[in-house]
């Protein structure tokens, strides 16, 4: 069945405001001390550990271990959409009637796409908005088009410029899907990603410039238009947990943003939801899964681009179905397209799933 698309005075209403809540935890002008602090408190851990009603339990994560607040702040690199773009973006929903189970992990669904799998590293760039999006995308290819291909963070990060925003000082989602859609990302053996050693060596500062647009490929041997893979259109998900878990159960993994407070930094497990701490920046993440923890609690799964060594080796569950840290009012995706694509595909029709 096919889903449909809102109104336009519909998607105002359902999307258009919601979304312009997502940046309504106000992030606080912080003092210099405070930006100057470490990002990782005993207090804030030992606070989260003590309350029976958190939920999750807090750590003193080595991803961060030598972060300042300053510092990780610059990681944190959604910036709020402009509402042009907002105004004329398709909202997609799907039928009621559609059964979905009570818990779904993209990983043993599509357990032939390695992509879904992968934790990756950001490093020290505010690049999380680039990341979700060619990891939705690669995941789709997967699962569409039976083909196992990792795409290139790099290309949108160095080459979208001012359409996504400021490479890694920021940039919007669901302008990284129109980038994907019209001038589509090569693959990730072209033009690997720029930071492949995070922020392990002596001497590192945890930003770093946005990469050179180069448009040619690290191998000889490869062509940089060639090696393209676009998006069919980008389009933003209704923000009722039932039309997202169906995107997601239908199409695959999802790019969505989120508020993240100071105590997120110190997630190790559990269901999170904000408890303490001021609000630090928006954050881009993918979307693979849900379901209800033993103590009750429904949650979203998902997948970070910090490495293994933070979180639930990289992994993250966050309160399902009450819009914590209005996670549920930024959903974007695309569909794989067969442009540029060699070889047939026959066994679906890109737009069966979603009508423009």
């Amino acid at each position: 069945m096919t889903p449909t698309i809102l109104s336009l005075a519909t998607l105002f209403l359902v999307f258009f405001a919601p979304y312009l809540r997502f940046g309504e935890a106000k992030t606080y002008e912080l003092s210099e001390v405070k930006l100057n602090s470490h990002i990782l408190q005993e207090s804030i851990a030992r606070q989260i550990n003590e309350n029976p009603e958190a939920g999750w339990e807090a750590t003193i994560n080595p991803r961060f271990s030598n972060f300042t607040v300053g510092q990780f702040k610059r990681l944190l690199g959604v910036k709020q959409t402009p509402r042009s773009e907002l105004s004329s973006a398709p909202v997609v929903t799907h039928p009621k009637s559609l059964k979905l189970p009570k818990d779904f992990d993209a990983r043993t669904a599509w357990s032939q796409c390695s992509t879904i799998g992968r934790i990756l590293d950001q490093g020290h760039c505010g690049s999380c908005w680039a990341f979700g999006a060619v990891e939705s995308l690669s995941d789709r290819f997967c699962i569409h088009f039976d083909m196992n291909v990792s795409l290139s963070v790099n290309d949108i990060l160095a080459c979208c410029g001012l359409l996504c925003g400021a490479g890694c000082a920021g940039g919007t989602p669901f302008s990284a899907w129109i980038y994907l859609a019209h001038h589509g990302v090569v693959t990730e053996e072209c033009d690997p990603y720029f930071d492949q050693i995070g922020c392990s060596h002596p001497g590192c500062e945890p930003t770093y410039r946005t990469p050179k647009c180069v448009k040619k490929c690290v191998n000889g041997n490869q062509l940089w238009e060639t090696s393209k893979h676009y998006s069919v259109k980008a389009y933003t998900v209704n923000s009722d947990p039932q039309d997202i878990m169906a995107e997601v159960y239908k199409n695959g993994p999802v790019e969505v943003a989120f508020t993240v407070y100071e105590d997120f930094a110190h997630y190790k497990s559990g269901v999170y939801k904000h408890i303490t701490g001021f609000a630090l920046g928006g954050h881009a993440v993918k979307l693979v899964g849900w379901g209800t923890s033993h103590e009750g609690e429904d949650y979203w799964l998902l997948a970070n681009q910090w490495n293994t060594n933070w979180g639930d080796d990289g992994y993250f569950k966050i309160k399902r179905g009450t819009n914590e840290c209005g996670i549920e009012n930024a959903v974007t995706a695309g569909l794989p397209s067969t442009k540029n694509i060699v070889r047939e595909v026959t066994d679906m029709d890109v737009d069966a799933d979603v009508s423009f």
